[in-house]
């Protein structure tokens, strides 16, 4: 039993993990918190969806997968940007309000959109893997499983290595520590934080695509709960810290897995557990986990 929920745990925690990326990511450059974030992961969800439903793409295999993931980043990634550049940049010297309504407001403007123009109903999403999952002794493992974490553990150690070891990565830490001082040296800050929007959003685009083949269906309010969870995780990891945002995505969800497994009903009191851990993290450790706190300049 415990063994069958550390995998489902694993496997939660790996699209948490993904989701938790964007908004460090965009946290450790402008302190801002992109709450517009899960709506760019239910967009990425419809893009893939939309793709895998195109008949020859379905019955392409492993190439339609490829296609569908990509389209979502793609698209999720672009969207992102044009986000930053419409909702947040002209808000960059306002205060530290604002950008948060204005975060706020991007997200309510994509979710009723998609809600007047696609369905404010459940859309089934093609089912490209065997339903009969592996058997090891007690333990089952079905295929998207499997292919959640490994896609996931593939663009963690890419992202880990593009921000700690290339020139693109180098100057987005540099702006994330002093972006004027950065913007002296020659960086362009503007590109930076429009590079770090790209890479955020489509690294949620792609979570929201593994998230409607997991589950078997989206909806137009899908991205909510995952992005609030994923918030979560990277205020648990300590937002702003990647490294952070990655292990407490696979904690979080290693924890709620565990719960609705071991504890009676855990099912419905695994919300609970989350959004209870969250409190304590930021009634105790405020910076996370493996956080480190920072003075505030003056």
């Amino acid at each position: 039993m415990i063994l069958q929920q550390l995998i489902n745990g694993l496997t939660l925690g790996s699209l948490y993990a993904l989701i938790a990326l964007g908004y460090t990511m965009v946290y450790g450059v402008l302190l801002m918190i992109n709450f517009a974030h899960s709506e760019i992961l239910m967009v990425g969800a419809f893009v893939a969806c939309l793709l895998l439903r195109v008949t020859w793409i379905a019955q392409g295999g492993f190439l339609g997968l490829f296609i569908a993931i990509s389209g979502a980043l793609a698209v999720s990634a672009v969207l992102a940007i044009l986000v930053e550049r419409l909702a947040y940049r002209p808000l960059r010297r306002a205060a530290r309000l604002t950008p948060l309504i204005s975060a706020i407001g991007v997200s309510i403007f994509l979710q009723n959109a998609v809600f007047l123009l696609i369905s404010n109903e459940s859309i089934a999403v093609p089912e490209i893997f065997s339903t009969t999952p592996w058997h090891w002794g007690t333990v089952e493992v079905h295929p998207i499983q499997l292919l959640i974490l490994f896609v996931t553990l593939g663009l963690l150690l890419g992202l880990h290595l593009f921000v700690n070891r290339t020139r693109l990565g180098t100057a987005i830490r540099a702006i994330s520590q002093d972006s004027a001082t950065a913007s002296l040296m020659g960086i362009p800050v503007n590109k930076m934080i429009a590079l770090t929007f790209f890479i955020g959003g489509g690294l949620g685009g792609i979570a929201g695509a593994l998230n409607g083949l997991y589950y078997g269906s989206i909806k137009y309010n899908m991205g909510f709960v995952p992005g609030m969870k994923a918030f979560t995780a990277a205020v648990l990891g300590g937002i702003g810290n990647v490294s952070g945002a990655m292990a407490g995505g696979f904690l979080l969800g290693l924890i709620e897995s565990l719960a609705a497994g071991l504890i009676p009903n855990g099912s419905d009191w695994k919300d609970v557990i989350a959004f209870s851990l969250l409190i304590l993290v930021l009634l105790f450790r405020p910076s996370g986990l493996f956080g480190k706190h920072v003075a505030e300049k003056v």
